[in-house]
């Protein structure tokens, strides 16, 4: 896991050394509704830097905790990513983008008969979706995902499924142009 850290960390301060002479730079946070196929509604908080009109890096925290197990016996499970993300015709208002992520998942069985369950693992997923900025500060995105990092229980956290689909309502909050 530090080995993935350390390799991000170096790529995106890569990347933005090589788009420090862009022209848009803008800080979006908002909120991110994920739903895992066939498991979980997961939500959460999300923030995007975008370097460039192209480029753009971000971190995000969801939980089942604001989802699917706000009010049952729901698996708690929480998710910390960092991406990076490409966007496509960034001078349009509505933007195909695809998005690497790479974090951390932690799945909280809540008893002792499961502590012999694997609970934590890597995330390495990749989505690629629709971005729609508004004439406001406002934006939205929908994605479709995948897990490259899933478990079965036996091996892995039995929680962490492939496909996900991802929605995230995000506000401005600074965005500044430059030559």
């Amino acid at each position: 896991m530090k080995k993935i850290s350390s390799t991000l960390i170096v790529c995106l301060l890569l990347l933005a050394t090589i788009t420090s002479k862009s022209q848009t730079k803008s800080l979006d946070i908002g909120l991110r509704f994920q739903k895992t196929q066939d498991l979980y509604y997961e939500n959460g908080i999300t923030a995007q830097y975008q370097l460039s009109k192209r480029w753009a890096i971000g971190g995000s925290y969801y939980t089942s905790r604001l989802g699917s197990a706000l009010s049952s016996n729901a698996i708690k499970q929480d998710n910390f990513i960092v991406s990076a993300a490409y966007l496509f015709r960034p001078e349009r208002k509505l933007r195909p983008f695809v998005r690497a992520n790479v974090g951390y998942f932690i799945a909280d069985y809540e008893s002792e008969l499961f502590d012999n369950l694997s609970n934590t693992s890597a995330i390495a997923s990749a989505d690629a979706g629709l971005a729609y900025e508004f004439n406001c500060p406002l934006k939205v995105s929908l994605s479709l995902g995948y897990n490259g990092i899933t478990g079965s229980g036996d091996e892995g956290a039995g929680t962490l499924y492939p496909v996900f689909y991802q929605a995230s309502v995000t506000w401005n909050i600074f965005k500044t142009h430059s030559r």
